[in-house]
């Protein structure tokens, strides 16, 4: 096994934060959500105010379905920086995810205002905007009433929470960039 992946005697991984933080990147890149999350929470542990370590283990998280968690990150992410719509973005996924469509509403919409021509950012607001109106009942009659619906399929009564798709590219995420930015 090389040095930097070797644990310390602590249980933390060899190297430093700069270190995990890119080996964790690269991780996600390849698909090992799992393996991207531990190493980034050690470097979320050593540099809490960090938000790209922060972003990038958020999105860890949300890949591996761990909804709350990547919430919680992006959203310390947006309080830090309410103009970041990327954060504004997985903070509106991960509570559609968990079923909070108003506040994923509310975060989408946000994401669209600042970043209009993002295709991915307005095609998740408009599903879960779809979903609040199937729940109120807005594909029907007042009370949702199913019966003048029964010939659609029962998938498409009300739509799914947005798609994670367009969360495992972050088009701004430089993994050469340095983890104490600020960002």
């Amino acid at each position: 096994m090389s040095e930097q992946g070797r644990m310390s005697e602590q249980g933390r991984p060899g190297g430093g934060v700069y270190d995990w933080f890119r080996r964790g990147i690269a991780m996600l890149a390849q698909g090992n959500a799992g393996a991207a999350v531990q190493l980034l929470s050690h470097a979320v542990e050593e540099e809490p105010h960090s938000r790209a370590i922060r972003e990038a283990l958020a999105r860890a998280q949300f890949e591996t379905r761990a909804y709350a968690a990547a919430l919680e990150n992006f959203r310390a992410v947006a309080l830090a920086d309410p103009s970041d719509d990327y954060a504004q973005f997985g903070w509106g996924l991960a509570a559609a995810r968990l079923g909070d469509f108003e506040a994923s509403a509310e975060h989408l919409a946000l994401a669209v205002a600042m970043r209009p021509s993002s295709e991915p950012y307005r095609a998740a607001l408009r599903q879960t905007r779809a979903t609040l109106k199937a729940r109120a009942g807005g594909f029907g009659t007042v009370g949702g009433d199913r019966r003048r619906h029964d010939d659609v399929p029962a998938d498409s009564q009300t739509a799914d929470s947005p798609s994670a798709e367009s969360l495992r590219a972050d088009p701004r995420a430089d993994p050469q960039g340095d983890p104490s930015d600020g960002r």
